[in-house]
Formats: C-alpha cells, structure tokens, sequence
C-alpha cells in the first residue's frame, strides 16, 4: 500500500501537542512514555529516550530509518529504548501511521489483578478499540516487549501490557491517542464496576448490531 508522506514540522508540532496531553492527564509521569509518527520514505519521528514528555520541544525530536538507524538528532540524544517495539508495529501492520505507548493508571491497576478489558462491556469502547487482549509481562525498554507484542499487534489497536501500561495505535497519531483516552476511561468503568459487583457483558446480538 502507499505511504503518504507527512510534512516533518507539523508532525513534529503534532507530536508535541500530544505528549503534552498525555503528560498533563497522567496517562505518563516522570520520563516515562513514548510516541512515534510514520513520516513516509523509509522514515520515523520518535522521542527521545528520558526527559519529561511534557517539556519536550520539537527539535529534540529524533528521525530513524525503519530499521531504527538515527538519521537526525540534536547531539546526546537517543531514541526512547521502546523503539524495537515501534518498529515491530510499524513492520507488522503498513497501514498504521501513529503509535503511543503510556502508563495509564487504571490500565496498569487492573493488570495488576487479572481484570482484562478484552471483554464487550462498554458500546463506544468496542467500536472504537475493538478487543483490547493483555499481553504477559516483558522487561520495559528490551527486545522482550517487541517479541510480546509481535503477533498479537496484527489483529488488535489497542494493548495492555501487563504491570507496564499501553499501546495503542492509528493511522494518525490522533486516532492512537484518542483511542488511549477510550481506553483508560473503559478502564476506570470497568475498576469501578468490579468495585459494585459482577459486570454484565454485551451479548453477542447486541455485538453483531455494533459490528
């Protein structure tokens, strides 16, 4: 499939926008998170690894190849350590053109206790994100996380992993992103539904009229 080639300075600006969204909801803390756009030709903007995602400036936004090789960086910068698991994305699935990794905090939280979003309760949130799976635990920022993600990226948009946080992806950057903002809010629901008693699921009649 084609490409489409996105013009680098907005998508630097865009990239900014959002990092900040994300770090001023809490969907990331500290250093913590990162985002990439498919520039086109072979090309990647990323964030760089470290650094608050809500001070981040456009310039200290970095270019790869598809194969992760720095093609332009501001000196002392790197590539965030989750790059493998961008790249896998970006190899496995041609048509995405944004992807977020965050730290949602109720995401995480359920995770922590065997409660998976991978269930249809909320109408919006299959729509929009369709089965959202949990992925066993890997090591942050190694190879383990690209590989456990790998096959189950192909027929999902939207992940948790496991004790860890997120990934969700888009065609654009903003779809990535707002399907993280449906995401933990299903999250929150769901956390409090358990709280109240047994959640009721959607029966497969009323998924079908969604589908």
């Amino acid at each position: 499939m084609e490409i489409r080639v996105l013009d680098e300075e907005k998508a630097r600006q865009q990239m900014i926008t959002i990092a900040n969204r994300m770090y001023n909801r809490g969907y990331i803390s500290g250093i913590a998170g990162n985002l990439s756009v498919r520039l086109g030709n072979d090309k990647l903007l990323i964030s760089p690894s470290g650094g608050c995602k809500g001070e981040l400036s456009p310039e200290q936004l970095i270019i790869t190849d598809e194969r992760g090789n720095i093609i332009s960086a501001l000196p002392g910068l790197l590539a965030t350590s989750e790059l493998p698991m961008h790249l896998e994305v970006y190899r496995s699935r041609p048509e995405v053109g944004g992807i977020i990794h965050a730290h949602p905090v109720t995401c995480v939280a359920l995770s922590l206790v065997g409660i998976t979003l991978d269930k249809p309760i909320i109408p919006e949130a299959l729509v929009m994100l369709g089965r959202v799976p949990t992925v066993p635990y890997a090591t942050p920022s190694s190879e383990e996380t690209r590989d456990i993600i790998s096959g189950t990226i192909l027929d999902h948009n939207a992940l948790i992993l496991a004790h860890h946080g997120s990934l969700t992806i888009g065609t654009d950057l903003w779809q990535a992103y707002y399907r993280l903002e449906v995401l933990e809010h299903t999250a929150r629901i769901v956390a409090m539904a358990h709280q109240l008693g047994e959640p009721k699921y959607l029966n497969p009649q009323d998924i079908d009229k969604l589908i």
